[in-house]
């Protein structure tokens, strides 16, 4: 397969001039990967969103942090499936340092079973995956991006017990992944397992779910486990690509 460039043969690459958006910066997971790109890739211009922006628990650690790594950052209030909000802030952006890379780590968890979903729920749990993924994927159409990541998760392949929405609005992030490729855009889907997280999506967790989860065979991995499977997956010529950690033997122990 071959490699996807931009219009103007950028090669897939996180770019140090230009900005990199990532939506759900502030949250555990997003706040770990602004910090990677910024010390492992050379990325100097990062724009975090979430709905709480600077008001998001940690932020202003969190841009602390980016600046003693040498990134300029800035963290924005922006509900990213808004398409009107969404569009003022990229417009905003400097033209010195315009968007070359996405990584929509946005996301929100209402778990049930298929017969308690109700339109609320549903809505819930696809407004920030699917109506953010399709704002994204649109208004930067015309823009010369070398990255563009999102953020699914395995629940959309394997599925999810009582995620119905959650693994409903992973699947159509995969599929967006391969119709970009397919159209000659970046597009890259890492279809997440377990992040070993004390906060964000998977805090509520307890470790009783943890072992439930682990009979499965889905072991949690560490942030830095994470972050090195989120620089593995940029090395593949896939669209879609699934970092986790896998206990075969538990997998095989189910009938």
């Amino acid at each position: 397969a071959r490699v996807p460039l931009s219009a103007t043969g950028r090669a897939p690459g996180w770019d140090g001039d230009g900005t990199v958006l990532i939506t759900g910066g502030t949250g555990a997971i997003g706040a770990h990967v602004a910090r990677h790109l910024a010390a492992e890739h050379g990325v100097r211009h990062l724009l975090l969103t979430s709905r709480s922006g600077p008001a998001a628990e940690g932020a202003a650690e969190l841009l602390a942090e980016l600046a003693a790594l040498g990134a300029h950052a800035e963290i924005a209030a922006c509900d990213a499936a808004d398409r009107d909000a969404l569009a003022a802030l990229l417009a905003a952006l400097p033209p010195a340092h315009p968007l070359t890379g996405v990584v929509h780590a946005a996301g929100v968890l209402s778990d049930g079973v298929v017969a308690t979903m109700t339109p609320e729920r549903l809505d819930l749990v696809l407004r920030p995956k699917v109506d953010a993924a399709i704002n994204l994927h649109e208004l930067t159409a015309g823009l010369d991006l070398s990255e563009f990541v999102l953020f699914s998760s395995i629940a959309g392949v394997f599925g999810g017990m009582g995620q119905g929405n959650y693994a409903a609005a992973n699947a159509f992030l995969d599929a967006l992944a391969h119709r970009r490729r397919a159209d000659g855009l970046p597009g890259r889907s890492l279809a997440w397992g377990l992040w070993a997280n004390s906060t964000g999506m998977t805090g509520g967790l307890t470790e009783a779910d943890l072992r439930r989860i682990a009979r499965g065979g889905i072991v949690a991995f560490d942030p830095a486990q994470g972050l090195a499977l989120f620089d593995t997956a940029g090395t593949l010529d896939e669209p879609v690509v699934l970092p986790l950690r896998l206990d075969t033997a538990a997998v095989r122990a189910q009938a």
